[in-house]
């Protein structure tokens, strides 16, 4: 099953820390099964175009062309081949990566994700015939319409730097890689009920900050002659514990944010009034709306810095989604259902450079970044044919007069 064995390849190559042995592999294996322009950018992220032009030129401009000319509707089938670092029981003496399979599943670091859906979309992208729309095509041999201006065009990308904070994507964006749509394969399984693949329209973001109070260093036995820096930082706890966090209703569900404090340092001896002391703290950011964390800096000595800013996403075609939902759908047994997401995607960069997203993918709550992860095989293969009913109905579709994804 092509599938199964791609999927094991990828999950087999290490990425933790160096994503280039795999973008190889991936880069290597588009230029072979596909008529593809297939592009490989200075971050390491991997490219790939049917329709439209016949080159990639993201220096210069969109993956829709803002170069005057008009390219037709663009769709992208979106992943990331990075993984974070391995439990120790996922790793050989040698370094290199275990990859074992029971009960109609492959276990290995990187199979939720989230690789076996970059293998999935890989595939898709392959498969459909951009000449008559046909998604069980063979796409070794139709026609792409490289050249046709009013064609539209279909991507796959696969980008680094995922689990640290989106590096891989803010770079392509940075650099013109901005799909009209864009499905991104990270996972949506059994989020609304047991063994059915789901539509996320909506995510949540991540905002990371320090809070630093600073004071004036005293000997203990007079803490008078000092500024405590620790009981300014619990006078910004109290404020963190005060704030109003934001919740907003998308596809029937609420969506609330949240902020904790995460981590504490300070002092620096047992009979020393402390100079400074830091905190972290995690956000968890909904779309349109922000906790007020800034006003912790209105307290005396108390500074704020935002250390990573993971942007939230909310699908702004609702047409868009639910033709997702449609192909999803038809794709398995069960009804899924449009729902929310808490972990944030590079869904959520795409989204906030212009792009209609929505997540669609084989991982289960619970499965990625543990020593036991692992990826049903039948999953899989629904999202697969997921993937290829979209990109059918899509192309069947034909290009929108206005540009927009949706007709």
């Amino acid at each position: 099953m092509e599938l199964r064995e791609l999927t094991r390849d990828l999950v087999s190559i290490p990425s933790h820390e160096d994503e280039t042995a795999v973008g190889d592999f991936l880069e290597s294996w588009l230029r072979r099964e596909t008529d593809a322009v297939v592009h490989r950018d200075a971050a390491g992220n991997v490219l790939a175009r049917r329709g439209g032009p016949d080159s990639i030129r993201l220096d210069e401009t969109n993956a829709s062309t803002d170069d005057g000319t008009d390219s037709g509707r663009s769709l992208a089938l979106v992943g990331h081949h990075d993984v974070v670092p391995p439990d120790e029981t996922q790793v050989t003496r040698d370094g290199e990566y275990v990859l074992t399979e029971r009960d109609g599943r492959l276990f290995g670091r990187g199979a939720a994700d989230m690789k076996g859906a970059v293998a999935a979309a890989a595939i898709a992208f392959r498969d459909c015939d951009l000449e008559t729309g046909d998604g069980a095509a063979d796409g070794r041999t139709g026609s792409t319409g490289a050249g046709d201006t009013g064609s539209p065009e279909l991507w796959f990308a696969s980008f680094v730097g995922e689990e640290s904070g989106g590096r891989g994507a803010r770079h392509a964006i940075e650099n013109g890689f901005i799909p009209d749509c864009a499905i991104v394969g990270e996972g949506s399984t059994n989020y609304s009920g047991p063994d059915v693949t789901d539509v996320a329209v909506a995510h949540r973001g991540r905002r990371g900050s320090t809070i630093t109070a600073r004071g004036t260093a005293a000997h203990a036995s007079e803490p008078e002659a000092g500024e405590n820096a620790i009981y300014r930082a619990g006078e910004a706890i109290d404020v963190l514990r005060d704030l109003e966090v934001p919740t907003v209703e998308v596809a029937g569900e609420s969506l609330a944010g949240s902020v904790v404090a995460t981590e504490i340092e300070g002092g620096s001896g047992i009979n020393v009034i402390p100079a400074s002391c830091s905190i972290t703290v995690d956000e968890r950011t909904v779309p349109g709306e922000r906790a007020a964390l800034e006003t912790v800096a209105a307290l005396e000595g108390v500074e704020w810095t935002v250390d990573q800013d993971l942007p939230p996403m909310q699908c702004a075609d609702e047409s868009f989604a639910r033709r997702v939902l449609e192909a999803a759908d038809a794709a398995q047994s069960g009804s899924p259902e449009l729902v929310t997401k808490p972990h944030a995607t590079d869904a959520g960069w795409l989204a906030k450079a212009g792009t209609a997203c929505v997540v669609c993918g084989p991982a289960e709550p619970g499965e990625a970044h543990t020593k036991n992860e692992s990826v049903s095989m039948a999953v899989l293969e629904r999202c697969l044919e997921t993937y290829r009913r979209l990109v059918t109905e899509w192309l069947a579709r034909g290009r929108d007069d206005h540009g927009a994804c949706s007709p």
